[in-house]
């Protein structure tokens, strides 16, 4: 059976002249904030890889999914960090996949680290008309599918101590444009801005508090604003809680175990405001950190 599509994204994409991709959304970016910032590549100054998978507006047909693999490692004497990024994201008949390659150079500032980063790769898009039910199955503009590779560079800045973390952040420079098989002319991408901030206050020597603001701007759209209230316990164990624009709510939980091993979850509700709270948000996340050099750090840091 042909799964039905609200069209709420395809037919803006090609009914209109332009149609401004949204970037893959995340709530683990407060764990590896990579996903949003090429500039977090070494930046703790050992090796990580993660693994993740959202599922968005779970029962929702044709629901956003996202899956992320990526890893990164400092080198030269942290002086350099290096990593990957592999996307797919998919909504609707909609996939996009990337690969990104990213680097980093960071600047020791007393008890401070700057880093400046950059990515670059292919974004590939891909639609698949055979899974709409449309009211039309004449209609020329989904007569086709589509399938075009795009490139791509990012860029972004950090700065983190072992008390805060600020990075400013553009993951996809490029607007791409092009036009479909049926003579529509659309953007694959539009910039999006991320301004992401945390900051930890100790309270004893168990537990840590850990708020963080996200703002993500982008052409055409609201200012997205993520508020997250963490508590640390043990630098071992993490929960919290955190809204969206006061349209979706969420609890977040992280294990470390075996001071080696991340296990991360994300429970997202939304409100009536949004698509409504029988559609549901899970996101998971596993990653590793592993110190390879003898100029690697073996502590635990806070970000």
């Amino acid at each position: 059976m042909k799964r039905i599509l609200l069209l709420f994204i395809t037919c803006i994409g090609f009914s209109n002249l332009s149609f401004g991709q949204q970037d893959p959304l995340y709530a683990q970016y407060i764990l590896n904030p990579l996903v949003i910032n090429p500039a977090y590549a070494g930046l703790n100054n050992n090796f990580n890889a993660a693994i993740s998978y959202r599922s968005q507006w779970g029962g929702f047909d044709g629901n956003p999914t996202t899956f992320n693999i990526n890893g990164h490692i400092s080198l030269v004497d942290n002086r350099v960090g290096a990593g990957l990024l592999i996307v797919q994201d998919k909504i609707g008949n909609i996939t996009n996949t990337e690969f990104q390659a990213v680097g980093s150079y960071k600047l020791q500032l007393e008890d401070k680290v700057f880093s400046f980063g950059m990515q670059a790769g292919v974004i590939n898009f891909k639609s698949n008309a055979s899974n709409l039910n449309l009211a039309d199955p004449g209609d020329p503009a989904f007569s086709t599918n589509e399938n075009l590779s795009k490139p791509n560079i990012g860029a972004g800045a950090a700065i983190k101590s072992e008390k805060f973390f600020v990075g400013l952040s553009v993951p996809r420079l490029l607007s791409t444009t092009f036009k479909s098989s049926a003579g529509e002319q659309f953007d694959l991408y539009n910039q999006h801005y991320y301004l992401f901030g945390s900051y930890v206050f100790t309270m004893g020597t168990r537990v840590r508090l850990k708020p963080a603001v996200l703002l993500k701007s982008v052409k055409g759209s609201p200012l997205s604003t993520d508020l997250n209230f963490n508590i640390n316990f043990d630098q071992l164990y993490q929960a919290g809680l955190f809204t969206r624009n006061f349209n979706t709510y969420g609890l977040q939980l992280q294990a470390l175990l075996k001071d080696q091993f991340r296990l991360g979850y994300t429970f997202e509700l939304p409100t009536g405001n949004s698509v409504g709270t029988q559609f549901n948000t899970h996101e998971i996340m596993l990653g590793i950190k592993m110190s390879f050099f003898d100029f690697h750090d073996r502590s635990i840091s806070n970000f």
